[in-house]
């Protein structure tokens, strides 16, 4: 692994965990943007020179009901324009987890075996222009899918993180059409930290 990788995977391991909120976009656009609470907690099941994050996240106004929980993977490629992926993983029994992102202990059991990889679900990752953080996202040519309460449900991936900041692209696809039908549909989810 190279050093710029190396220490892009460190400056990574410092931005991306913590508690997200977008207040001020839900109080700014409440048409658009609902009001999100999400956190990133590190995961170790990955091993060294790989970053594993859990993420969840929680509605307002009382950030009790959590939901999507998921856990991500970012490793080095030999892509020089592309130099890091994220590979995305739903979780085998996702009950046994929730509450993982508000109490990290919980997460401590948290293996490999836990984990299924989603098929399709790897985002080439690019640096952005004078080390500004780094993009993540899902090729067009790329369907995202899973499996939910029964049904395939498809998702288009995407983010940005810098200092303090995550902006999420993710939307919800309607396999049948095509067309967005949830999440960033006017443009990213502006997350700021709030908490470590």
């Amino acid at each position: 692994m190279t050093h710029h990788v190396s220490a892009w995977l460190d400056r990574l391991a410092l931005w991306l965990p913590g508690t997200f909120e977008n207040r001020e976009q839900a109080l700014a656009d409440p048409t658009w943007y609902v009001g999100v609470r999400l956190w990133h907690r590190s995961v170790g099941v990955f091993g060294p020179g790989h970053l594993g994050i859990y993420a969840e996240q929680a509605s307002a106004p009382t950030f009790a009901k959590i939901y999507r929980p998921r856990v991500f993977q970012i490793s080095p490629t030999s892509d020089p324009d592309f130099p890091l992926a994220v590979a995305y993983f739903a979780l085998r029994q996702p009950e046994r987890w929730r509450g993982g992102g508000l109490d990290p202990a919980i997460l401590e059991p948290l293996t490999l075996a836990d984990l299924e990889p989603l098929p399709g679900c790897l985002l080439p990752m690019a640096v952005l222009a004078e080390d500004a953080g780094f993009r993540a996202q899902l090729p067009p040519d790329r369907r995202c899918c899973f499996q939910a309460d029964g049904q395939l449900r498809q998702v288009s991936l995407g983010f940005e993180v810098r200092s303090g900041e995550f902006l999420s692209y993710d939307k919800g696809i309607d396999p049948d059409t095509g067309k967005p039908i949830w999440g960033a549909i006017m443009g990213p989810f502006r997350y700021r930290r709030v908490g470590d």
